[in-house]
Order: structure tokens, then C-alpha cells, then sequence
């Protein structure tokens, strides 16, 4: 039997590689969450789009789920997930597509916030005699799409939706404005604000005689960080499977947590200025930059040592199509390390540098047993 290390030593590179013990770890510290407020968890799969993964989220497997694309639904679906928010405003273009995924035992939901999406949905019913649930999305921090929980327009467009013949299932928000905010107590007044805005539209509705079962809030951050989600039925979370950077530097987990990088090798040096020379460039790591802004910008990723020990002051300093540079941050020593030295890379964004990969390599919590390999999928 072969250990994980040389297992690792005998993948070509670059590559993507999950800790499995930490990953399962970041699972079960959402799950405890959501107990304990009292709701349901709705995990997001848009950043692993792995059925392997998929069936370590989600309870039996099955659901309850969030996608963002349809290609997601189309997967996870007939992987034997029941239960699938979609949870991009839907295009009216994509209600054929959602029906066929429906017909085929799938109970999924689709969110909108005009007037024309909920004609379009009711329209679809009509046609084909299937009902299609939706959920009006609502704006609580300005951070993107939806309806302020006083827009006169969530009334008409609930009545839209429960009169024409389609389920008018409830409403959904997402702090995306959290991201923007560092510290736990920043994240926490997000949460509220998140939760005030989700239940005040949905009071709203029920006081005009509308049906509003379902009440979804969540992002990482504020998952991590709300204190009480009083009438919120539902909470959606994602990245937290792995973690990243950007999470990382706004303090909604630590650098330890993160359980996905890259691998890569090291192909060249350049001694006059500092440099290593790896063969993980943007199209492994991903152009994301989203540490730049934060009070510590990492670069293109962190720099760790094979067995995923952090290299103190090294992250990657540029990145073309296949080359990425290592060098030391400013001020800091740099490092000499041979050509075919192996690197692990922390992404700044977990969902951006897992999508560059079709497949991840595990390393498997079990002491001793082998590396494991599970596909991924992309598209929409």
C-alpha cells in the first residue's frame, strides 16, 4: 500500500488537491451551525460541483441543495438530489429546461424579481400544465439583485405567481455585502440585516394573503457569524466547504481551515531577482484577486510546502497562462529551492480555482489509505 505522499509525488502537475480531514471538518462546523439556530441547511454546491462531495453536504444525499446553473441541477439531480434551489434569477429562455429537470423527479425551485420572470413562470405553467415554485429575491444590502421588502412590487409579483398557476414558495436573500466586511461582529450585524429584510418581505406577503412557506437567507460569513435567525426557515452557505483567502482575510475562518490548493512544481530560478518558477499559472490558480483589496494581499495564492505547511512570506507574485513566480513578500527572506520541488498553492477564491481542475485528488483522512480521485464538472 502506498502512502498518501507518494501518492501525491506521483501526480503530474498542476493539479488540485483537497485535505479530507479538513474539509469534513468545515462540513460538520456548518451543520452544527444550523442546528443550532434552529433551521435547515441548504449547502451550496456551486463551489465543489462534485457528486462525491455532494453526498458528504447533503443529508442522505438528497437534498436540500442550492445551484447556480442548470447544468448543476442536471447533474446533481440525476445523481439523486430531490430537492434544488436554483438560485440565479431565472432567464425565461431556461423554464423548458427547468420543467425537464422537474419531470424527472427533481423538485426544483427557480427565484426572480420582476414582474416579467413571474408572467414568464405562470406562462410555462399554463402551457404545459406543470407547476414551477419560485421565491422572490430580496435585496438586503444593495449588494446585487432583488426587491427592498417594501418595493410595492413584491406584493404584485407574489400575486402574479399565486394566481397564475405557479407556487409562489417563499423568499430569498443573500448578503453578498458581507464579503466586504472583516471580523466576526461586522459579519454578525450582516446576518441581522439579512434576516430582518427576509422575514420582514415575508411578513409583508402573508399580510396581503400570500403564501410565504419558505424564508432563505445565507453566505458564509453570516452563517458563520448570525446569533439568532428568528422566522428564517432556511440558511445556504457554500465556499465553507473549503474555505479560501478571501474568507481567510476577512476573518470568517483561518488560514488552517482552508482544505483545498493546488499542487504544482517548481521548473526554474531566477537568483538575480528573488524568483521561483512554477507550472501553476492563471489557468490553475484562476485570475481571481479578490485578497487585493483586503488589508493583506496574497498574490495569486499562498505558498505552502508539499504537505501543505505554509511557507512564511511566500505567495505567487504573478501568474501567465502556465507559469506562475514565487517570491517573497516585500521585506521578507526569500527561499532557494531546487527545480522539482513540489508546492502546494492555498486559491484565493475556492470556486474560481477549482473550476480551472476537472477532477480533485483527496488526501484521505484515513491513516494509510490511498489517495482518492473524484471528478468534477463544469458548464452551465
Amino acid at each position: 500500500m502506498t502512502s498518501p505522499a507518494a501518492d501525491l509525488a506521483a501526480l503530474q502537475t498542476p493539479c488540485l488537491v483537497v485535505d479530507e480531514a479538513k474539509m469534513t471538518r468545515n462540513i460538520e462546523m456548518m451543520s452544527a451551525r444550523a442546528r443550532d439556530l434552529g433551521v435547515t441547511l441548504r449547502p451550496h454546491l456551486k463551489t465543489c460541483k462534485s457528486v462525491d462531495i455532494a453526498r458528504r453536504l447533503l443529508t442522505d444525499g438528497t437534498g436540500p441543495a442550492t445551484v447556480s446553473t442548470l447544468a448543476e441541477a442536471e447533474v446533481f439531480a440525476a445523481a439523486g438530489v430531490r430537492d434544488i434551489l436554483y438560485a440565479v434569477g431565472i432567464a425565461p429562455q431556461k423554464l423548458d429546461r427547468v420543467l425537464a429537470i422537474r419531470r424527472r423527479g427533481c423538485d426544483l425551485a427557480v427565484i426572480l424579481d420582476t414582474v416579467e420572470q413571474a408572467d414568464a413562470v405562470a406562462a410555462a405553467f399554463w402551457r404545459s400544465g406543470d407547476t414551477i415554485p419560485a421565491l422572490i429575491e430580496i435585496d438586503s444590502d444593495g449588494h446585487r439583485g432583488g426587491l427592498k421588502p417594501d418595493d410595492p412590487a413584491l406584493i404584485e409579483i407574489g400575486r402574479r405567481l399565486h394566481g397564475g398557476g405557479s407556487a409562489l414558495r417563499g423568499v430569498v436573500t443573500h448578503a453578498g455585502g458581507s464579503y466586504d466586511v472583516v471580523g466576526h461582529a461586522a459579519h454578525e450585524a450582516f446576518a441581522e440585516q439579512e434576516r430582518s429584510a427576509a422575514v420582514g418581505a415575508a411578513e409583508a406577503l402573508r399580510a396581503a394573503g400570500l403564501p410565504c412557506p419558505v424564508v432563505s437567507v445565507g453566505s458564509t460569513p453570516t452563517a458563520r457569524a448570525a446569533r439568532d435567525l428568528s422566522g428564517v426557515t432556511e440558511l445556504r452557505a457554500g465556499v465553507y466547504v473549503f474555505f479560501d483567502l478571501v474568507m481567510a482575510g476577512i476573518e470568517a475562518c483561518a488560514v488552517e481551515d482552508i482544505a483545498l490548493s493546488v499542487l504544482t512544481t517548481v521548473i526554474g530560478r531566477r537568483a538575480d531577482r528573488g524568483w521561483l518558477l512554477v507550472d501553476a499559472g492563471w489557468m490553475a490558480l484562476s485570475r481571481d484577486r479578490g485578497t487585493a483589496s483586503q488589508a493583506v494581499d496574497q498574490g495569486y495564492g499562498v505558498v505552502c510546502d508539499e504537505a501543505g505547511r505554509v511557507l512564511p512570506d511566500l505567495i505567487v507574485i504573478k501568474a501567465s497562462q502556465e507559469h506562475g513566480v514565487v517570491a517573497a513578500r516585500p521585506g521578507a527572506a526569500g527561499v532557494d529551492l531546487p527545480v522539482g520541488t513540489r508546492l502546494r498553492i492555498l486559491p484565493n477564491h475556492a470556486c474560481a480555482t477549482a473550476a480551472q481542475h476537472q477532477a480533485y485528488h483527496v488526501l484521505p483522512t484515513e491513516p494509510g489509505a490511498p489517495l482518492m480521485e473524484w471528478p468534477r464538472f463544469g458548464g452551465w
